[in-house]
């Protein structure tokens, strides 16, 4: 028997303008790229959820529902939370390029854009999360919002003061989604120690902040005799 021909990555494309879906298509298929198209924000969520995309190209100008929006739904959804997703758009201000990192985008490409600096672009971007080089920094789940590049925890819109370490804990937690963490691999990538301290510090600090959070502290559990995930619901 011969080898098995290699996997390919599957990119959903998003672009109203048939002329883009089509060039962007054509050159990502060319670079050996399996695809998927959207035409709009609706089309866009349910192949997000459906075809199980590696990576989406979503443009920020669509109708009805806005790139942004897409974006937003796309991250509170634990089927696509952690899909990187590249936008584009011919809106280049700096305040769009910001709100769209913030609401979880990977990355960030203006039209016109060069295809073949395009096709670099998703190539670098698969190759970083597959190696997990690049964690997500900001992520929305239903009532909370964290910003790990600008310290910043809210729960229904009211921001939360937490200790360094408390902030820490949250943050490994949410880039790991679902991952059971064990407490004592917790106090490695937490606490940074790797010689045997008291377990009991993870568990005091995941008390305190469970009420920090208030009703947020839904997506943090427990599981018994092993350690803690996050799960967004």
């Amino acid at each position: 028997m011969g080898n098995a021909a290699p996997v390919k990555a599957k990119v959903l494309v998003v672009d109203d303008e048939p002329d883009v879906l089509d060039l962007v298509s054509y050159n990502l298929t060319q670079a050996g790229f399996q695809i998927e198209t959207a035409v709009d924000g609706a089309d866009a969520l349910r192949k997000a959820r459906s075809a199980a995309p590696d990576l989406i190209l979503l443009d920020l100008m669509l109708p009805e529902m806005d790139g942004l929006e897409v974006c937003k739904l796309l991250r509170r959804d634990p089927k696509t939370n952690a899909i990187p997703i590249i936008m584009l758009t011919a809106r280049a201000g700096e305040i769009d390029r910001i709100v769209g990192l913030e609401l979880g985008a990977t990355d960030y490409v203006p039209k016109p854009f060069s295809p073949r600096e395009l096709v670099l672009r998703v190539k670098k971007r698969l190759e970083e999360h597959q190696a997990g080089a690049a964690p997500r920094s900001s992520f929305i789940f239903g009532l909370l919002q964290l910003d790990v590049s600008r310290h910043l925890v809210m729960v229904k819109g009211k921001r939360i003061e937490l200790t360094a370490t408390e902030f820490k804990l949250l943050s490994v937690l949410a880039q790991r989604i679902g991952h059971v963490q064990s407490r004592e691999k917790l106090l490695r990538d937490v606490w940074e120690y790797e010689t045997h301290i008291d377990t009991r510090t993870v568990d005091t600090h995941m008390r305190r902040l469970r009420e920090k959070l208030g009703v947020a502290a839904k997506y943090l559990d427990t599981v018994r005799g092993v350690g803690y995930r996050f799960l967004p619901e």
